[in-house]
């Protein structure tokens, strides 16, 4: 009998419920999801930083320089975790996932290095300019320098999703053997960077971090207002938040539902998951679907459903038009997404997406009424929904990452099989606690700063923190305006 090690164990423990591609398909997702928060508020916080550093430029005033310190500050903070967290992403496509690279090595190498090289120290560049360049540079070379940070984020968002889009609806290659293994050979560029899902995808993904940002800015904005209700710089900043969720949140639900007939179109297995449609034929619209038992949490399914459904709809939006179209149901498949991990995040994704629109329409009135900062109600409201924008962009991630499945490329290559066949149960299990540990350490780190950032713009506001941690009233003869 040889000798009882560490690893040998442990693996009997692990073995039993998480093996190498469930672990493996747990640390990257997890990895991903902590990534796309801080590259979803580099991009979503370009328009707003454009706005601020442009209008600090040409008004002089206090106000729009006060906005534009703390929010570069918090982009700052943002692009160095994004950095930590994405790097591990590139080297777990060799050690999780190498069949994976080495098929499609040919097809998402490129876009990554473009990623790396054009768009991430282009923002590296001009942060540095943005964050000690004010009384250093020109004003116009100060504000083309806020544009190219704006420009860097949004360069990168399309680059990554470039991949992605591959992945989804892989165009513009062929499958040839090399070294006796069928690998993906590039045969169109431009085919293979504009895939039919790029457009869709890079639009959505774009104003979704859009109102991500927005619902946090207005959320920070209503904190600050509702401690110091006459600060002219947080009142800006939450009229311009409620404005742009006036114009993206009703956007984002036409252009998802745009969206939905296109996924209909090119990935049919996914959208049956997204509504838990299993026959074939007319397909009803889930409005509001509630389970009857503990077992439609895990299978969702017509019978173990409540449901308020329009007749046919999902039919006459998978077609763009026929109430009679017939969708393909799940039971046509040998092997099904899960399916709960479809249908509920789908509908949470949606539900949220409404709550946004009545929001923004919620404050637009206050606007034109002139009681935005005097709703408490709404200012409330507002610090409480900061971080949903967060839980629709990432349950719509997982819609489009988990509804994919069983493919890693769709239609080419299976996640099983892209997993290392050398990584075992245990390293896999212990790699993917020791990231959740990390990750959430970054989180709480992240979290600790823009805490820290709104303490000190209070305090700077004259607004004082009391021996309990709550805060009283402006300290007499401080105002913003000083």
């Amino acid at each position: 009998m040889g000798p009882i090690t560490l690893s040998s164990a442990i693996d009997p423990v692990w073995a039993a419920f998480l093996s190498p591609e469930l672990a493996s398909r747990m640390q990257f997702g997890w990895t991903i999801s902590v990534h796309i928060i801080f590259a979803s508020l580099s991009i979503g916080l370009a328009p707003f930083i454009i706005y601020f550093t442009w209008k600090d430029v040409r008004t002089n005033e206090l106000r729009y320089a006060r906005l534009r310190s703390f929010w570069v500050k918090v982009f700052a903070a943002g692009f160095v975790m994004g950095t930590v967290t994405g790097i591990p992403m590139s080297f777990q496509f060799g050690t999780n996932f190498p069949q994976f690279a080495e098929v499609a090595g040919e097809l998402i190498g490129g876009p990554l290095a473009f990623e790396a090289k054009m768009a991430f120290f282009l923002e590296a560049v001009f942060l540095g300019v943005l964050l000690y360049g004010r009384d250093r540079v020109k004003d116009r070379t100060y504000v083309i320098s806020s544009v190219l940070v704006g420009f860097g984020a949004w360069l990168s968002g399309f680059w990554i999703l470039i991949v992605n889009a591959w992945m989804q609806t892989p165009r513009g290659y062929e499958m040839v053997t090399r070294n006796g293994m069928e690998i993906a050979k590039l045969t169109d560029p431009f085919a293979a960077f504009f895939t039919p899902r790029m457009p869709w995808m890079y639009v959505h993904m774009m104003n979704a971090s859009v109102i991500s940002v927005a619902l946090l800015v207005a959320g920070v904005s209503a904190y600050i207002v509702w401690k110091k209700p006459d600060t002219e710089a947080w009142n800006t900043a939450l009229k311009l938040a409620v404005v742009l969720l006036i114009v993206s949140a009703p956007f984002q639900a036409v252009h998802g539902d745009a969206y939905g007939r296109h996924v209909e179109d090119t990935q049919p297995q996914k959208f049956a998951a997204m509504e838990a449609h299993y026959e074939t034929g007319q397909a009803d619209l889930h409005l509001l679907a509630f389970p009857k038992s503990p077992e439609a949490l895990t299978d969702p399914r017509a019978e173990n459903l409540v449901t308020v459904s329009l007749p046919a709809v999902g039919s006459f939006l998978a077609s763009g038009g026929d109430f009679d179209a017939e969708v393909i149901g799940l039971n046509e498949y040998e092997e099904n997404p899960p399916v709960a991990l479809v249908f509920w995040p789908f509908r949470f994704m949606v539900g949220l997406g409404f709550l946004f629109i009545g929001l923004a329409l919620w404050g637009g009135y206050l606007t034109y009424r002139g009681r935005l900062s005097d709703s408490t109600r709404y200012l409330k409201a507002m610090i409480a929904a900061s971080p949903l924008g967060y839980a629709a962009l990432l349950t719509g991630w997982y819609v489009t990452e988990i509804g994919r499945q069983p493919w890693v490329i769709q239609d080419e290559l299976r996640t099983s099989e892209a997993v290392s066949s050398t990584l075992t149960g245990t390293e896999a299990t212990l790699t993917l606690v020791g990231f959740v540990v990390v990750y959430v350490g970054l989180l709480l780190t992240a979290l600790y700063v823009l805490k820290w950032l709104v303490r000190e713009e209070l305090q700077a506001l004259g607004v004082r923190e009391s021996s309990e941690g709550g805060w009283h009233g402006p300290i007499p003869g401080v105002s913003d305006n000083d």
